[in-house]
């Protein structure tokens, strides 16, 4: 990223000392108990300075592959679906990583991007609740924040790194021992949902926790939901005409999954330098219960009691 000036040139060398000095393993960096990328905890570190949150703020937050890319697509339908029709709507012919950017992940290395869209803004987030901006919290932004059952959440990532890597990621026993450990990108897994958790409970008017599993089997319910947290709340006359029905169409998996601006191409994310991130690898399956067919019997046990031990005594159950 460019800064204008000197201070800001410094304050980024200073930065980079800092990464540099952090645990490394296996690629990742141990930033405040949480494994990331080098670069992304480069840039988490600048954004407590560079963002400015405005009141009026939504922010989406996930662990990666636990429903991000269908989160931002029923988020941003709903609060602009007074602004876009159905039949020509943008999510047609873009991808819905490129209409709600991510705040720590930049587009084109420029972390400023987010400060030129107009208000409210929409933008996601891996981040953990503790390495947000202390800002955020202070303008009361609202915050959406989805989960997974942590087995199909790890299939999904172990998928998703894959194809990245062009086949070339650790193989699936090795990625499990590392998940299990904590040590795969914004883990450990558990940490991350659980401080949303005692923050959504602390605060549920600013923070809406939501679990991928629920939302699947119930989607028109959730949309209404979404909107009415988000404070634009389906009207009756739109209920009677089925606009929160057509939501729930557009963002479903099988229209997104099978449009040609989500099959071909690259998206512009920057998280990692010589990294490739096809727009297609976001759209897999979108299953529940699909770890079945890739964990054993064993490995769902040993996870499941992993969860339940650091689960213990929250009231959250995944």
């Amino acid at each position: 990223m460019a800064h204008p000036n000197n201070e800001g040139s410094s304050a980024e060398s200073h930065i980079d000392d800092l990464v540099s000095k952090l645990p490394p393993k296996e690629g990742l960096v141990l930033y405040k108990n949480y494994w990331l990328w080098p670069q992304t905890a480069k840039n988490i570190m600048l954004l407590q300075d560079i963002f400015k949150p405005r009141h009026d703020d939504i922010i989406l937050a996930t662990n990666p592959k636990c429903g991000t890319t269908w989160l931002k697509a029923l988020a941003f339908t709903i609060t602009t679906r007074h602004r876009y029709n159905f039949h020509d709507h943008p999510l047609l012919t873009h991808h819905p990583q490129e209409v709600v950017p991510f705040l720590e992940i930049p587009t084109n290395e420029d972390l400023s991007y987010v400060e030129t869209l107009p208000s409210p803004r929409l933008v996601s987030t891996h981040m953990p609740m503790s390495l947000l901006p202390g800002s955020i919290a202070s303008h009361g932004c609202r915050i959406v924040y989805i989960c997974r059952e942590p087995k199909d959440a790890f299939v999904s990532l172990w998928h998703f790194l894959k194809r990245i890597h062009g086949g070339h990621a650790p193989d699936l026993d090795s990625m499990f021992n590392r998940f299990c450990e904590g040590s795969l990108p914004s883990g450990p897994f558990w940490n991350h949902c659980l401080e949303y958790w005692k923050e959504s409970i602390a605060s549920p008017d600013r923070i809406l926790f939501l679990k991928y599993e629920d939302m699947m089997s119930d989607p028109v319910r959730y949309v209404k939901k979404l909107a009415l947290f988000l404070g634009v709340p389906f009207t009756g006359e739109e209920e009677e005409d089925g606009v929160h029905e057509q939501v729930v169409r557009l963002c479903s998996f099988e229209m997104l999954s099978g449009l040609e601006a989500n099959r071909a191409g690259n998206l512009k994310l920057r998280p990692r330098p010589n990294v490739v991130y096809e727009k297609s690898a976001f759209f897999r399956r979108g299953k529940v219960g699909d770890w079945v067919n890739y964990m054993s019997e064993e490995m769902g046990r040993k996870l499941d009691y992993i969860m339940e031990e650091k689960l213990k005594g929250s009231g959250l159950v995944l």
